[in-house]
């Protein structure tokens, strides 16, 4: 069954008395084919608003698919000013109708699973890097409808790379399109190869891989970015921070103890971004009131849970996942709704 969080955080309704500031921060993991959870939840909520999500949220960050949530979520329409492109359940259909070319299961038995896996990306980049044109085209970091915040980890200047709207709107060397910035912050390793992102006007580059090596779950980040843009907010805040899923399967001593390098190679992304999440989770429970701090992070029971498995029936199986979050928690997030609006 589908869980809040592992501390069962409770929504309390805050009672708001004469003018009231108070700053929206929406934070939304990585983890592949998985982000369909979190889109999910987020169209629940826009159906219970009536509202689109950047009209409910100052500050939006994501890493991975998280990343490309919050971009698709921030596109600006062109024919109605000051509105977004795309809903949020435009952007779970993205999922069903382009996971598979995302993640193309025919090559699962093909070129990665024989000996060149050892050696080679798991998938070629064109087929993400062609979904990333058509949803964003040449839309730029500078036109987010709201601030954004995408995790990214330069490889050779052994650094993380934050993309910032409000950084790109005051500088044209921190101005990328929006499809690129995607595609540095999910260029998982393993799965694909790291971009080469040239800055503007300039010979120099950045080389790219996905945020989660060191920030699978971005809601530190957008918090410190939070207190550092709202300075006379001070911890007014409703945070909420959406997980795609806790991996319950196991990694049995008796395996592991005789794994090298080969072996390795996946499974310690998982715990790596699986611990990442529980880390900042807890670290946030400590720093923000906790009726004000919103961690929505399901176990992944009947589903597969590797971030590339973008079948049919596994992408049934995460709707059905998160159709009974919603239908569980309805009272929950029904609060929630009201606290956002």
């Amino acid at each position: 069954m589908a869980t809040l969080s592992k501390s069962n955080v409770q929504c309390i309704q805050i009672e708001v008395q004469g003018f009231y500031s108070m700053i929206k921060i929406l934070s939304i993991d990585g983890g592949g084919i998985r982000g369909i959870l979190p889109a999910m939840l987020l169209a629940e909520i826009e159906n219970r608003t009536n509202k689109k999500t950047v009209e409910l949220f100052d500050l939006i960050a994501g890493t991975s698919t998280g990343g490309i949530l919050a971009l698709g979520l921030n596109k600006p329409d062109l024919t109605f000013k000051g509105k977004p492109k795309y809903s949020a359940q435009e952007l779970v259909d993205l999922y069903e109708k382009e996971g598979t070319k995302i993640f193309r299961p025919d090559l699962l038995e093909g070129f990665w699973t024989d000996a060149g896996g050892t050696f080679h990306p798991k998938y070629p980049f064109e087929g993400l890097e062609q979904v990333l044109d058509t949803y964003f085209g040449d839309t730029r970091l500078s036109e987010s409808l709201k601030d954004v915040l995408i995790t990214s980890y330069d490889l050779e200047r052994r650094r993380p790379q934050i993309f910032l709207s409000s950084q790109a709107k005051q500088k044209i060397s921190e101005d990328f399109p929006m499809k690129l910035v995607g595609r540095a912050t999910s260029a998982a390793p393993t799965y694909f190869e790291p971009l080469k992102l040239n800055k503007p006007n300039s010979s120099d580059y950045y080389a790219l891989v996905d945020g989660g090596v060191y920030a699978n779950n971005p809601a530190m980040y957008a918090y410190v970015e939070a207190k550092r843009v709202y300075k006379n907010v001070n911890d007014d805040f409703v945070f909420v921070s959406l997980g795609t899923g806790e991996i319950s399967k196991r990694i049995p001593y008796e395996n592991a103890r005789t794994w090298g390098l080969a072996n390795w190679a996946q499974p310690i992304l998982d715990v790596v971004f699986d611990g990442v999440d529980d880390a900042v989770n807890y670290q946030l429970q400590q720093l923000i009131p906790y009726d004000k701090y919103y961690r929505v992070q399901p176990i992944l029971i009947n589903v597969d849970e590797r971030m590339d498995n973008a079948k049919p029936d596994n992408v049934f199986s995460l709707k059905l996942l998160a159709d009974n979050l919603i239908h569980t928690h309805s009272q929950t997030i029904d609060r929630l709704c009201k606290l956002l609006v």
